[in-house]
């Protein structure tokens, strides 16, 4: 397996650029809200301003921006998830979800506060999050009596309960697993996506009798998680194990998928399975009578074997680190809010109402068509853009196939097919949409 995988280390982001001063002229003047979107060089021109071969960094933050897969929010190192990018989420939700439940896992939720005196029993794990544990020391005007943590994982937060609610053999294995979000403060150069002060993640956490089927649920976990990155995201991952120094605090194990961005020549981490022994269940005492004992004599008490493991909003980053362009963002087909844009063309001032009338229909009723059969299809109808703008719009937000439907096209009974991905072009009757785009979607995925 995987020894050692390098994360990435982006350099830091551009400064802030100070908030502009009202100028002489009002039609000059800015908004609070504009200036806001201005922080970043570049992002207040419409199309990618940054080549990825020549600053990875700020061309990714211009790509994840301008696609409206996020915005920035006042408190630094917090993102909002706009439509686009959560859509991605809920499709790896749905995945992921179907895939752990059909292994006996249940979904649950913990509360997000965690005490001190909790957070302060397992020494060796809080150490590891020490510095990035954010407290709640006040409501209102009145000091708490005891500082609140918010939570940065949730093996603190769950398994005090664990405790009373396995009392036999019988009770195991206990499976459960929570989609939530976490905070972890304490950071340098925030980057969307990869390290956020607040992200979205599952968390899983399950005790078993053995140390066998611990193991084999992590493992099988990594699998799951693999298929998340190859077959919704088609990002190749390495399964493999890390070392002991970054291994997860006070686990035994930590199994890894890591993925390869070309354009850096650095490893990044993907989602991790961990095998935590019985380090967590000495702790907080989650025991059961050994089933094993005599009759009548009083049965010693048995450490359970437990497992965690977690996947977050990291794995979209990954998906746009590789995928995207100089042009913006690219979707694998799967996971595309928006898989098929239809565009009009060839409409100008010596257009007639009719005609024009007569394209727009076109392009609605292909729209219907590919719904019908599971398409997630738009047709772009606005009448104060350009088809150019239109083309340039949709590209920078990565929808993987454009349909342009023109007055000859009409003629012919055809449109033309661009892929995001490869700029092909491709005439299509339009009698075979139904099984052609679905097909070529299949191709690009």
């Amino acid at each position: 397996g995987l020894q050692h995988v390098v994360e990435m280390d982006f350099t830091a982001e551009p400064a802030a650029a100070p908030v502009p001063k009202p100028a002489a002229k009002p039609a000059a003047k800015k908004s609070s809200a504009a200036a806001k979107t201005e922080d970043t060089a570049g992002l207040n021109k419409l199309g990618i301003q940054t080549p990825k071969s020549a600053d990875f960094s700020e061309w990714y933050t211009e790509v994840v921006l301008k696609s409206e897969l996020l915005s920035r929010y006042d408190v630094s190192g917090c993102y909002i998830v706009r439509p686009r990018a959560y859509f991605v989420w809920q499709q790896i939700q749905e995945f992921f979800d179907a895939g752990i439940k059909g292994m006996g896992v249940k979904n649950c939720y913990f509360p997000m506060f965690v005490s001190s005196q909790v957070l302060e029993r397992e020494k060796d794990h809080i150490e590891g999050f020490a510095p990035e544990v954010a407290w709640v020391t006040r409501a209102g005007s009145k000091e708490l009596n005891e500082p609140l943590a918010i939570r940065p994982t949730s093996e603190t937060v769950m398994y005090p309960y664990f405790g009373d609610w396995i009392r036999s053999h019988r009770d195991l294995p206990l499976r459960l697993n929570q989609w939530c979000s976490v905070v972890r403060w304490e950071f340098k150069n925030p980057q969307p996506f990869l390290r956020t002060r607040e992200f979205l993640w599952q968390e899983g956490h399950c005790a078993y009798f053995g140390k066998e089927q611990a193991m084999r649920e992590t493992l099988e976990v990594l699998t799951l998680y693999r298929r998340v990155y190859e077959e919704l995201l088609a990002v190749p991952v390495i399964e493999g194990e890390k070392s002991e120094k970054e291994k997860f605090a006070g686990g035994v194990t930590t199994t890894t998928v890591e993925g390869f961005i070309p354009d850096t020549g650095r490893g990044i981490q993907g989602g991790t399975s961990h095998y935590l022994g019985q380090n967590f269940s000495k702790m907080f005492n989650v025991v059961v009578e050994d089933p094993a004992s005599e009759a009548g004599a009083e049965r010693a008490k048995l450490y359970v074997h437990q497992a965690s493991w977690g996947l977050s909003t990291r794995t979209i980053g990954v998906m746009v680190m590789l995928h995207s362009d100089d042009k913006g963002l690219v979707l694998p087909p799967r996971v595309a809010e928006t898989q098929v844009i239809i565009v009009p063309c060839g409409v100008n001032a010596k257009t007639t109402s009719e005609q024009r009338a007569a394209i727009n229909d076109a392009c609605l009723s292909v729209e219907a068509r590919l719904r019908i059969v599971g398409v997630r299809a738009e047709a772009d109808l606005r009448d104060d853009k350009t088809p150019a703008f239109k083309f340039n719009h949709w590209e920078l937000r990565g929808v993987p196939i454009r349909i342009e439907i023109g007055p000859k096209d009409l003629e012919s009974h055809i449109v033309t097919t661009i892929r995001r991905d490869t700029g092909a072009r491709d005439a299509v009757q339009t009698d075979a949409l139904e099984t052609t785009v679905p097909l070529m979607m299949v191709t690009m995925q």
